[in-house]
């Protein structure tokens, strides 16, 4: 028996699989990573300014409508649909085999593949909010309003998404959802991420199975310490492994 048929009888098996998923997961549905030659922040643009310094909140904070200019520009993909691993992990949830997605990825696109239990550590472009008198807007209201950054409730704040910026804490419910996820799961298959943002790389250290499965196109820093190292496209190996 294989490597990867030894993992997918793992999962035959196993009702507690849980997903820790990055960028590398949506880029088969046209939405670019961040750190990759074609990624995010390799792109470049029309200010003086880095991609990474723009998704701060330092930035935000001192240029609030080229912050919301860049987000309506670079972040937002309306068009992009659920690729094969979204669809491969909502059939493994809807099984009963998979208990939760840990995503860092703020596309919502594991919902709309029918995931429900998703943990959203960098929050979302789907709800957006005032700074000032914390007026919720969903994502629709916001575009009909031509991304505007001034709040119609108060008149004196401004809105931004409810996403984690460079400079900002993870939400302390996500952290402990996340962790707990990760922390009492039998099968972690990390996908798509590099592992090099923190806090949230460090959360796999939570993990106290024997069955690490890690799947990126190219090799991390935790290659050494996984059971299963795939550098693939993380849809061909979500979809081989639903496929039961």
């Amino acid at each position: 028996m294989n490597n990867i048929e030894r993992l997918k009888e793992a999962v035959k098996k196993s009702n507690n699989i849980v997903f820790f998923g990055g960028a590398g997961v949506s880029t088969a549905s046209g939405i670019p990573d961040f750190r990759s030659a074609t990624g995010l922040y390799n792109q470049k643009n029309d200010s003086n300014f880095s991609p990474e310094y723009m998704l701060s909140h330092e930035f935000f904070a001192n240029h609030p409508k080229d912050f919301m200019k860049y987000v309506k520009e670079n972040l937002i993909y309306e068009d992009a649909k659920p690729n094969a691993a979204h669809i491969g992990l909502a059939k493994l949830e809807k099984m009963g085999k998979l208990k939760g997605v840990v995503t860092q990825n703020i596309d919502s696109l594991h919902q709309m593949a029918g995931s429900e239990n998703v943990v959203e550590i960098h929050g979302n472009l789907r709800d957006f909010y005032c700074t000032n008198c914390g007026h919720e807007y969903s994502l629709e209201e916001v575009k009909n309003n031509n991304y505007s950054i001034e709040c119609s409730a108060c008149k004196n704040g401004i809105v931004r998404p409810d996403v984690v910026l460079y400079g900002e804490s993870l939400k302390e419910r996500n952290i402990i959802n996340a962790i707990k996820l990760i922390g009492e799961a039998e099968i972690l298959i990390v996908g798509g991420t590099s592992l090099k943002v923190y806090p949230a790389a460090s959360f796999i250290q939570y993990y106290k199975g024997n069955n690490l499965v890690l799947i990126n196109k190219e090799k991390t820093d935790y290659d050494h310490i996984a059971d299963y190292v795939y550098y693939d496209d993380v849809g061909n190996i979500i979809s081989y492994l639903a496929d039961i």
